[in-house]
């Protein structure tokens, strides 16, 4: 397979992924609302796993494959990308009033899951009880995430949900095949496009000759973040900061909780590939954005400027 072949199996894959994830969100949501769950819930659970299946999907396939660093480099790429690119590209767009709540619950719990992400990595190897404890974090994140959203909702009688589940809410009533045929039809896209997605990597990986890890951390990466990217800039330009950057910022948690913790449950991986320096540059990045964020609740474009040079510093770095 020659190397344009690679990237354009990367492509399809990446193609398939998007529209896999696209399908099962909007066929589980409207499941899950026909069958009672509220939207608040819904939104809460269904629409942030489903658009972080991309990521799930993808890691777990190259845990099963013994890629271990592929899939913890999927994963520390996102995260990188979703701060220093997705967030950069928002605030260069458009300055950004940040809300509290985001700045002292969403923000820390990142941080916390980046660090103890970093910290279980240490010795190179994530197992299965390192899994569990990031899968009871990404559990306790949403419980608590449901109760503090619904003592919002009651004390200002509304909250904006997203948009798949305002869109769903506006359908009228269909067949409940059609959700079904939506959901099946989503994760058997979602399966066939990471089987072409790591094929493709791997592939590039031996042409290049770099580890599959850097692909990973590279077009992988920002590959599989394109749902949030489209959102968060959509968000931006639209005024709705709160949306640009729960999004990207619950990505993250989700990503390290969510993705890795019931990958490393399935199989126990090793990091092969992915450098203490990865790791370090999405701890700092983590640090760097929180700060950001933090000071003066607002963001500012040359802060969006800045955030964008990181991350194409990080590319130089990872790729040379």
């Amino acid at each position: 397979m020659t190397l344009l072949q690679s990237f354009a199996l990367m492509g399809i894959g990446i193609v398939l992924l998007l529209a896999g994830a696209e399908a099962l969100v909007r066929g589980s949501a409207a499941l899950a609302l026909r069958f009672g769950i509220t939207p608040l819930v819904v939104g809460l659970t269904v629409v942030a796993f489903g658009t972080s299946s991309p990521e799930l999907v993808v890691s777990v396939k190259a845990a099963l494959q013994g890629d271990g660093g592929f899939a913890i480099g999927n994963v520390v790429g996102s995260n990188i990308a979703n701060l220093a690119l997705i967030i950069g590209v928002s605030a260069a767009l458009r300055p950004m009033v940040i809300q509290k709540k985001l700045v002292q619950w969403d923000l820390p719990v990142m941080l916390g899951a980046s660090l103890v992400l970093v910290l279980l990595l240490l010795d190179g190897y994530l197992g299965r009880i390192e899994g569990g404890l990031l899968v009871v974090g990404i559990i306790a994140y949403l419980i608590i995430s449901i109760r503090s959203s619904r003592q919002e909702v009651r004390a200002q009688k509304e909250l904006e949900l997203p948009a798949e589940v305002e869109e769903v809410l506006a359908e009228p009533n269909k067949r409940i095949g059609r959700y079904l045929l939506l959901t099946v039809g989503g994760l058997a896209l979602l399966v066939v496009g990471a089987d072409q997605l790591l094929e493709g990597a791997i592939s590039a990986a031996e042409r290049l000759g770099v580890s599959e890890a850097v692909i990973g951390l590279t077009l992988v990466a920002l590959g599989t973040s394109l749902p949030e990217l489209a959102t968060t800039i959509v968000a931006a330009m639209r005024d709705h900061a709160e949306i640009a950057l729960g999004n990207a910022i619950g990505s993250n948690v989700f990503n390290t909780l969510g993705v890795l913790g019931p990958a490393a449950l399935v199989a126990p991986m090793d990091r092969a590939g992915v450098g203490d320096d990865a790791l370090i540059i999405m701890l700092a990045v983590s640090v760097f954005t929180f700060g950001i964020l933090w000071r003066g609740f607002q963001t500012h474009r040359w802060e969006g400027a800045l955030l964008l040079s990181i991350y194409a510093l990080y590319l130089w770095w990872i790729i040379q």
